[in-house]
């Protein structure tokens, strides 16, 4: 089984280390034939690229670099475009998702035989990790999209979203930013409407940061977001 791990990076000097530290890890996993992790450094401003470039030269990713900042989701289509695995996931270059958790999403979605599958941050949990308001926010998001889509998720803005391999082949991804969460859900929900794929849901772990630790999502996303929805969602 190849999986293959697609990071987006915009200014994570922090973070990247340990995050990398955490994703190479699960080359180890008996789940794993092959790990094929793909960084795309969106044209950061600090150290990000130099640290990325370490684990180029030491084979351990495959990295690409935008001369001119465009956002997490051309960073996504560029790494999209160099995926190779049988499963295809994203994972944000910060610290509030664990990559534990996708072993457990591959797991899954081997045994179930799923073609997509969504890490939830919200299923099954009693309290949400994100706050009153913000929960709010993207519960409210998640309902106007399944209202569009058919679908019955919990959390469609989350970054964990898992694919066999061709699938993301036929998604076209347009959004350059943080729209692309809406925009693939909707795509995604017509293609399996249409060839009969199997998506679902499972829970995973979140440790949300907050915008003084360097989150990028703000109130504009979330405006745009409905907007990306409705746009999506009515005209494909």
């Amino acid at each position: 089984m190849k999986l293959s791990v697609l990071i987006p990076v915009y200014n994570e000097e922090k973070t990247l280390d340990l995050i990398f530290a955490k994703v190479l890890e699960l080359e180890k996993s008996p789940l794993i034939d092959e790990l094929e992790v793909i960084a795309v450094d969106d044209c950061s401003k600090d150290n990000s690229l130099n640290l990325l470039k370490k684990y180029k030269s030491g084979g351990k990713i495959k990295l690409f670099h935008h001369e001119n900042n465009q956002g997490k989701g051309a960073a996504v289509r560029t790494a999209m475009a160099n995926a190779t695995g049988d499963y295809v996931v994203f994972q944000d270059a910060d610290l509030e998702y664990d990559p534990q958790d996708l072993l457990k999403m591959l797991g899954y979605a081997v045994k179930n035989d799923a073609d997509v599958l969504y890490g939830s941050r919200f299923l099954g949990k009693k309290t949400s990790p994100l706050g009153k308001f913000h929960y709010f926010v993207n519960a409210g998001l998640t309902t106007l999209s399944n209202l569009l889509t058919g679908l019955k998720l919990t959390d469609m803005e989350t970054c964990y979203k898992m694919f066999k391999g061709g699938i993301l082949k036929e998604i076209n991804i347009e959004e350059d930013r943080f729209g692309i969460e809406p925009e693939i859900t909707a795509k995604v929900a017509k293609l399996c409407s249409v060839k009969d794929l199997k998506i679902d849901e499972m829970p995973i772990s979140y440790n949300p940061r907050k915008s003084d630790e360097g989150k990028k999502i703000g109130a504009k996303d979330g405006l745009r977001a409905v907007y990306i929805i409705l746009k999506y969602g009515f005209f494909g």
